[in-house]
């Protein structure tokens, strides 16, 4: 088959992926709130590109939980559903458990120091107010060992449904974290150390503990 004439369709794959994450984080950093309906016509001329990606930004974001659809009618950012948080953050901290447990010991050096690097930029944000920031570095944080492991399916249920659990740590932190720096540093040094166990067990801990405060946990015990 003769190599098609003309540029690629590269240009066209980044703007949709760049669409998503904006909408992403809009949504997850709350610039667009709960029950508020996004028209894709609206949110098109927001970010200055056709309707077509933002129509397609919209179907990934239903997939994960961020938005809720109405045929015919509306797409709206969904309410923090306790159920959905719940299920999600299970599913994360399955995935995550893995690339722990699987490559502890196996981190190079410099893999480590980078872990600790985001958990000093983690903490130095939570105590500057800039939510936002803190949520960057902590999920730098937790992304080493998941791209150590190279595990492809676990990478695409991650991007799937990490949004949704970004959303109750945006809560989380807001109201505190420091707890987070000082299990952060629990699991970096069992992981220096080659202590599968015990860095499988602060890693489950962490994300087990996403909605032990804040909004997420008491809409969660509402619903239990």
């Amino acid at each position: 088959m003769p190599i098609p004439s003309g540029r690629p369709g590269l240009g066209r794959s980044l703007l949709r992926d760049d669409v998503y994450r904006r909408l992403r984080d809009a949504i997850v950093e709350g610039a667009f709130e709960p029950g508020e309906q996004l028209k894709d016509g609206d949110v098109a001329a927001w970010l200055g590109v056709s309707r077509t990606p933002v129509r397609e930004a919209l179907l990934r974001l239903e997939a994960s939980g961020l938005v809720v659809a109405v045929p015919g009618r509306s797409t709206a950012v969904s309410t923090i559903d306790p159920r959905a948080v719940r299920d999600a953050r299970d599913v994360i901290a399955a995935m995550h458990g893995l690339a722990v447990r699987e490559t502890t010991g196996r981190l190079s050096a410099a893999d480590i120091e980078r872990m600790r690097g985001a958990n000093r930029r983690f903490a130095a944000s939570l105590a500057a107010g800039d939510i936002s920031a803190a949520l960057d570095a902590d999920d730098e944080l937790h992304m080493i060992p998941v791209a150590a492991l190279g595990n492809s399916a676990a990478e695409a249920v991650l991007e799937q449904f990490g949004p949704l659990v970004r959303r109750a740590e945006l809560s989380r932190f807001t109201r505190g974290g420091r707890s987070s720096v000082e299990r952060h540093e629990q699991l970096i040094g069992f992981m220096a150390s080659g202590d599968v166990r015990g860095a499988e067990s602060v890693s489950l801990d962490i994300w087990h503990s996403l909605t032990e405060d804040g909004a997420a946990e008491e809409a969660l015990t509402q619903a239990s």
